[in-house]
């Protein structure tokens, strides 16, 4: 007994090193990528921030030298219960792999019974005495599929990329939050100036208004003077509350994106502070290393290189699958002799499966996997034109929102000094009034739209970040 099952587990051992790897091996795709990119044009006016082609953003939240800004973000890598999620999901997928590999082993189980029976005098044992007896057992019994055409190794393969998508995924949502945490700051801090600028235009308006009233009690302007700079006052007050609105929404969002109720960040940004700006260089990396540092492009790839195993854990269903089974028990009726060596019992001896007709459902589980590989391998191919495409679009962006941001800084300073030079002239009685109510209108409006260029230029950089794929490095070592 002993010779045969030393034979039985040497068979069973070198199966596998004999056998195969059902399925098709998996090789990353080849995409072609630019050797730079289309849009990176430095710039070398005063006040531009230049991009350049070396290295890649990491932290990239510091550069903008805002530490509130970078305190949150912090906070939201901490705290963020969207994250949180996607870190559930990375150990459900660690989890899957573990069961997933637990079928490259044999299962093994122990069992123990008593059992008090009593023979039927009238049935089989007729010819015997019907009498009671006691039957006690205990023993391990192990059965093992031995993974011949690799099935189970493929799944694991299979299991193994998953489990890497998924952390790629984590890594995705984290550079999602870094983005929407700096856009909802640039937001709200914009927004504070801008209600700044419009209260002190407001200001002036109401002063401009006063002026016009004194001038007509002194009967040197007309009312219809006053009353267009009534109009203009009440217009500009009407614009401050969706301002104020939207600030607070901006708010209300930085504090769950923390993970604390809407107003917990209130005590924090209350005072006003600048909108952040960008530092003099960007470092954008080349294109061939957005392929590597985009979680997004990785996932892709990652789920095409599961499917793609998932081809062979669908092919091992038309070929034989072998299992070696045993079982070693302790038998006996009396329990005094339980232990004794003649109450053993021990069975060991390989099995096959092999499937003869099914339906044709084999057939069609591979082509649907393999279809199913298609897809994703166009998915993976459109991942990476699109990553290309953000970058490309938050270049341009980045640098065309400078642009406007200096000649909408010109603008403002030209109406300064035609605002104040008509409220000059108005009070000596030198020009009308609609000189002085267009000069103040359109004041406000190129203050308004610098604001907004300010804002729009942070953003653009916060856009051009996330394009490339910058930050989960350092978020993902964030305690």
């Amino acid at each position: 007994m002993t010779g045969r099952i030393r034979r039985c587990l040497a068979l069973s051992l070198a199966l596998p090193v004999a056998g195969c790897m059902v399925g098709p091996d998996y090789v990353r795709p080849g995409v072609a990528t630019p050797e730079t990119w289309g849009e990176l044009a430095p710039s070398t006016e005063p006040g531009r921030s230049e991009a350049i082609a070396e290295g890649a953003p990491t932290a990239w939240w510091i550069s903008f030298g805002d530490p509130l800004l970078s305190s949150i973000v912090e906070r939201t890598l901490r705290s963020n219960l969207t994250l949180q999620q996607a870190e559930a999901r990375v150990i459900e997928a660690r989890s899957l792999r573990r069961i997933t590999a637990a079928d490259l082993w044999p299962n093994l189980n122990a069992s123990g019974s008593y059992t008090r029976a009593r023979t039927s005098k009238n049935g089989l044992g007729a010819l015997q005495a019907a009498k009671w007896y006691d039957l006690f057992q205990a023993g391990f019994d192990a059965n093992w599929e031995i993974d011949v055409f690799g099935g189970n190794r493929r799944a694991v393969e299979a299991a193994d990329a998953s489990e890497e998508a998924a952390e790629d995924d984590r890594n995705a949502v984290q550079i999602s939050l870094m983005g929407e945490v700096g856009l909802e700051y640039v937001t709200y801090r914009s927004l504070q100036q801008r209600i700044a600028l419009t209260a002190a235009n407001l200001e002036a308006q109401q002063q401009t208004l006063d002026l016009t009233r004194r001038l007509f009690d002194a009967g040197l302007a007309p009312e219809l003077d006053v009353q267009r700079a009534a109009a203009q006052v009440a217009t500009t007050a009407a614009t401050l509350p969706p301002l104020r609105q939207q600030a607070e929404q901006a708010l209300h969002s930085l504090g769950v994106l923390v993970g604390e109720p809407p107003m917990a960040l209130a005590p924090e940004l209350a005072a006003a502070g600048p909108i952040p700006q960008p530092p003099p260089q960007i470092a954008v990396g080349i294109p061939s290393d957005l392929l590597l540092r985009r979680p997004d492009v990785a996932r892709a790839e990652r789920q095409l290189a599961a499917q793609t195993a998932e081809i062979g854990v669908a092919t091992r269903d038309l070929f034989p699958r072998f299992f070696l089974s045993g079982l070693a028990d302790l038998q006996s009726i009396h329990a005094a002799d339980f232990f004794k060596w003649e109450s053993r019992l021990v069975s060991i001896g390989p099995s096959v499966q092999l499937p003869l007709f099914t339906g044709w459902r084999v057939r069609g589980n591979i082509e649907l996997q393999k279809a199913a590989q298609q897809e994703l391998l166009a998915a993976y191919r459109d991942a990476v034109l699109r990553a290309f495409q953000d970058v490309e679009d938050a270049l341009a962006g980045f640098s065309q929102q400078q642009a406007a941001r200096d000649q909408l800084g010109d603008a403002v300073d030209a109406n300064q000094r035609a605002t104040d030079l008509a409220r000059s002239l108005y009070g000596q009685g030198l020009t009308d009034f609609l000189t002085v109510l267009v000069a103040q209108v359109n004041l406000l409006s190129t203050q308004d739209s610098l604001a907004q260029s300010e804002r729009d230029v942070a953003l653009q950089l916060i856009a051009l970040y996330k394009a490339l794929g910058g930050g989960w490095e350092v978020a993902s070592n964030t305690p």
